[in-house]
């Protein structure tokens, strides 16, 4: 089974907002396979589909950002899932606003969320599609922006990176991790 995550905070004050993104990929997946988020469990909410490719699973943890590993790694070992059929979605602020980069490995680069996912893996090594919020205006706290809703000017270009992000899992159903990095990277 293939697992894709994506990252967030629940609650209706974190809808649409930066920190979310991930979740707004869940959920933009979930609509286009029209498979509701409607169990739960570890702290997570998901849903299971049958693909042509092999089941799939969908799942946005509930933990908030910081506490994310505390439901993906019970899911894993429930579900028996090995940590090459993971794709982790979730916000970059290194990246510029809409940008994808797809990586195999790497730090946390100070997120909460991949801090505390490699924290539980016991590994960097893990497949993951960034999606890129920019950096904070000048004199605006980290924090404040993470949690900011994307300006007008944003939001297509995020809509963009969605469409984008939800064809990158799909095309990692059929294709080798690199292929589709290589693909989505250009």
């Amino acid at each position: 089974m293939k697992l894709i995550v994506g990252l967030g905070n629940p609650g209706k004050q974190y809808e649409h907002t930066r920190h979310n993104i991930g979740f707004e990929c869940i959920d933009a997946l979930a609509e286009k396979w029209n498979a509701p988020l409607n169990q739960s469990k570890f702290n997570g909410l998901y849903a299971t589909i049958h693909r042509h490719e092999g089941k799939v699973m969908l799942l946005k943890p509930l933990t908030y950002m910081n506490l994310s590993g505390e439901c993906v790694r019970p899911i894993m070992d429930y579900f028996d899932i090995e940590i090459e059929d993971m794709i982790v979605i979730y916000d970059d602020l290194d990246l510029d606003v809409g940008k994808l980069r797809l990586r195999q490995k790497g730090s946390a680069g100070g997120h909460n969320g991949i801090k505390s996912l490699i924290h539980h893996l016991g590994t960097q090594e893990f497949n993951r599609i960034r999606v890129g919020i920019s950096r904070p205006p000048a004199g605006m706290k980290v924090p404040d922006y993470v949690l900011s809703k994307f300006t007008k000017e944003e939001d297509p270009i995020i809509e963009e990176a969605v469409e984008k992000t939800v064809k990158a899992v799909e095309v990692s159903l059929s294709k080798k991790f690199l292929d589709v990095m290589s693909e989505f990277n250009s």
